[in-house]
């Protein structure tokens, strides 16, 4: 009892009846280290140095060489269709016309793709990115020079070249870079002179016309040395049979002349 007075006194609690203090054992992880790595000897130290191996140094630097090629990327299903149908446009069409795309508003551009639409010409827009490298692998090559920035493309099944150019005029800032005509490269005054030419149906018919007389004029100059030969032969053989004539009327008696009346 006393002594737990005493221990109140002094600012603690009593013990408990059979109360032993908890231990908690700690294990630590690192033990000392007792051993030192040895120094290597001074003269194993310089035998090392000496057979060290040496790599040899490369005929051309590293950074002289090439970048690695990188690889290449997964072209994604926009690609391939757009791809699909650049290929189409330029299988089905026989004018391309390529044009530069400028900031038109909407009632001008669908103004303008009315009036195309009705002489069945298409206003096409790709982006470059997936033009151009198909028209590196292509035969269409010799278009690239005119791709630089925004370009649209107007296309059409038959040549109607008159009408696109008589159109474009109407809208002077939308101008005209160049083309292709059935495979033929053209520049925007090739297109000019192209669209003066006169139609299909009137270089036919000049056509036939100078064919026909060109055939005329053959068979003309193939029959002119026979007919003349024929009608010189039918004079020689006239001037023979009138000599004959006369040759035989000189060579007769002539008859008496008849007594006169007495």
């Amino acid at each position: 009892m006393a002594a737990a007075v005493a221990c109140i006194l002094r600012g603690g609690l009593p013990p408990r009846a059979a109360w032993l203090p908890t231990l908690q054992p700690v294990r630590h992880g690192s033990k000392a280290v007792t051993r030192h790595r040895r120094v290597m000897h001074f003269q194993r130290q310089k035998l090392m140095a000496i057979t060290e191996y040496i790599p040899p140094r490369p005929a051309v630097s590293p950074r002289c060489l090439p970048p690695p090629p990188k690889p290449p990327k997964e072209e994604s299903g926009l690609i391939r269709l757009l791809r699909r149908d650049i290929a189409a446009v330029f299988r089905d069409n026989r004018m391309i016309a390529v044009c530069q795309n400028v900031a038109l508003s909407a009632e001008d551009k669908l103004l303008l793709r009315h009036q195309l639409r009705k002489h069945n010409i298409f206003i096409k827009v790709f982006p470059s990115q997936v033009l151009k490298p198909f028209l590196e692998d292509s035969k269409y090559q010799n278009l690239l020079p005119l791709f630089v920035g925004h370009n649209l493309l107007l296309v059409s099944e038959e040549p109607k070249v008159k009408e696109m150019v008589r159109i474009l005029k109407s809208i002077p800032f939308l101008p005209l870079l160049g083309g292709c005509i059935d495979d033929t490269i053209l520049s925007r005054q090739g297109f000019v002179e192209y669209a003066k030419l006169p139609s299909l149906d009137r270089l036919q018919g000049e056509l036939v016309g100078g064919l026909t007389h060109l055939t005329a004029q053959t068979c003309y100059l193939l029959q002119h040395q026979p007919v003349q030969l024929t009608s010189l032969l039918d004079q020689y053989v006239r001037q023979q049979h009138e000599g004959d004539c006369a040759t035989s009327t000189e060579g007769k008696p002539h008859p008496p002349d008849p007594a006169p009346d007495s």
